[in-house]
């Protein structure tokens, strides 16, 4: 079942399912307002939704112009979506005029409120509290500000299927299971301190507080979280704290968007804090159907091998995957440049088809560096690497980073569909690491195995029974497992019957 969710979500960019859950809450939306379960009329919805389209999509493109870069019209829709779900829905003109300062605004922070290119808070939450503290003081707006009113029950079913997508398909769910865990104990807790029962003071916190949507739709925005997933558990605590805490500092009150600039900022603090640069200076063969791009940065780059990169690339007629792609770093942290390796399938995306366009000296952008696909920080526990096809390239990170140094303990089973599918063989004979090779059609007489590998017959996926005559010791191994959503369930199970007790995985959605 996860595996076939993995292959239907990982056909169209985060940006893309977002829009969509959105749309689909809005079509919702609609159809209560028209048969009367809210006060404000499709009217009042339809002025709404117009004025913050026009207003961000608007300042997004201007801001953009003016900086000389390419506008992002999805990330700018689902901005002015994430608004109307805040801002009660009003046609009265003053009332407009403040969501026109809510959606400008919110277009406009993604520039202004940026360090080195790159924004450090929720535009949607820094509109809100802008409006909340300017809207009735400045003469042209009337006093509003951000409701939430998505949090109500007649919207939950749809705001937590949507939130689950956007969670699962963004690796968020433990992100999003904290932010509703400590939301819903802390207001759990005050309504029953006043009088409230236990299950009504549950039911009220999920359905008529913006718990779900707060953590599916607006904590889980990937730019302004911290790297690790650690950091953004305690973030994730931080902002339930500070969103359902009540307290009251002259014109500052506990409120979900504050909450949420406060998160960002200590997500901005523990990352990437900056706009990374990369001049590309060339791509090689990995195998027939894959190559490994290299691109120097205009300053080091901090990150960890297993970690991954958020590639920018905008180009005309993006297709459903969009401008952005993340792909798993193959170059050591001390290396001069980043790598990454890319399998290119056919028919192949409008990112990759752009990215073999690039010419040396071709400038690039990276949005940020994340990831928890470590290796363990106890050097004397031994480990076992499972590779499905292209799932090796954040072990080639690793390996290059550790391997024989440290007295690391590390063996790798390397899974490919064909025998001409392995790649960076050189890199694994070179670093001398034992490999146990799965690869269908691999004969003896016309390919020749680097010392230190060995080879199993193999009509699919690594056995139970392969995996342990291969890896004897298996069981006290930390094992992790990188390929397809396909090979990793697989792989995980086949582990599972073999012994292995600690997993982790890393599935390559979109593979």
């Amino acid at each position: 079942m996860s595996a076939r969710l993995d292959a239907l979500l990982g056909r169209i960019t985060m940006y893309r399912l977002v829009v969509l859950v959105l749309l689909a809450l809005l079509a919702e939306a609609l159809v209560l307002s028209a048969a009367g379960v809210f006060f404000f009329t499709v009217a009042d919805m339809a002025a709404s939704l117009a004025v913050l389209l026009a207003a961000t999509l608007g300042s997004s493109w201007a801001c953009a112009r003016l900086a000389g870069v390419r506008a992002h019209p999805d990330s700018a829709v689902i901005t002015a979506l994430l608004l109307f779900f805040l801002f009660f829905p009003d046609a009265q003109p003053g009332m407009l005029v403040s969501l026109a300062f809510a959606g400008a605004a919110a277009g406009a922070s993604k520039f202004l409120l940026a360090v080195r290119g790159r924004h450090v808070f929720n535009p949607a939450a820094a509109a809100a509290v802008l409006v909340a503290q300017l809207s009735g003081v400045l003469p042209f707006m009337a006093a509003n500000a951000a409701t939430w009113w998505a949090a109500t029950p007649a919207l939950l079913p749809v705001v937590a299927l949507g939130s689950f997508l956007v969670l699962y398909r963004s690796r968020k769910l433990a992100l999003g299971m904290m932010t509703v865990l400590v939301s819903v104990a802390v207001i759990s807790v005050r309504l029953i301190a006043t009088g409230t029962d236990p299950a009504t003071a549950l039911w009220t916190s999920v359905g008529s507080y913006p718990v779900v949507f707060l953590a599916g739709f607006m904590l889980s925005e990937p730019l302004t979280l911290p790297p690790r997933r650690w950091q953004q558990l305690a973030c994730a605590a931080v902002v339930a704290l500070l969103a359902f805490v009540p307290f009251h500092v002259g014109p500052v009150f506990n409120s979900p968007e504050l909450a949420l600039l406060a998160g960002n900022a200590l997500a901005f603090l523990a990352g990437q804090r900056g706009r990374i640069v990369l001049t590309y200076r060339g791509r090689r063969p990995l195998t027939a159907t894959s190559e490994e791009f290299s691109f120097e940065p205009a300053r080091p780059v901090a990150f960890r091998p297993g970690q991954y990169m958020e590639l920018s690339l905008p180009h005309a007629s993006a297709d459903a995957r969009g401008r952005r792609r993340v792909f798993s770093i193959t170059s050591a942290p001390s290396d001069p440049q980043v790598t990454f390796g890319l399998r290119l399938s056919e028919p192949s995306s409008s990112f990759k088809r752009q990215l073999l366009q690039l010419q040396p000296g071709a400038r690039v952008e990276a949005t940020y560096v994340a990831g928890d696909f470590l290796l363990p920080a106890d050097t004397s526990r031994p480990v076992l690497l499972v590779a499905g096809g292209i799932g090796l390239t954040p072990f080639i990170s690793q390996l290059r980073s550790h391997y024989g140094r440290e007295g690391r303990d590390i063996r790798l089973v390397y899974a490919v569909r064909r025998a001409d599918d392995v790649a960076y063989r050189e890199v694994l004979a070179r670093l001398g690491v034992p490999v146990t090779l799965f690869a269908p059609g691999f004969s003896p007489d016309t390919h020749e195995l680097p010392r230190g590998w060995q080879h199993q017959h193999s009509g699919g996926f690594p056995t139970a029974e392969q995996l342990r005559a291969s890896v004897p010791d298996l069981p006290r191994r930390a094992v992790y497992v990188s390929g397809s959503p396909e090979f990793v369930t697989s792989a995980r199970r086949e582990l599972r019957r073999a012994g292995a007790e600690t997993i982790r995985t890393d599935a390559f959605t979109g593979y």
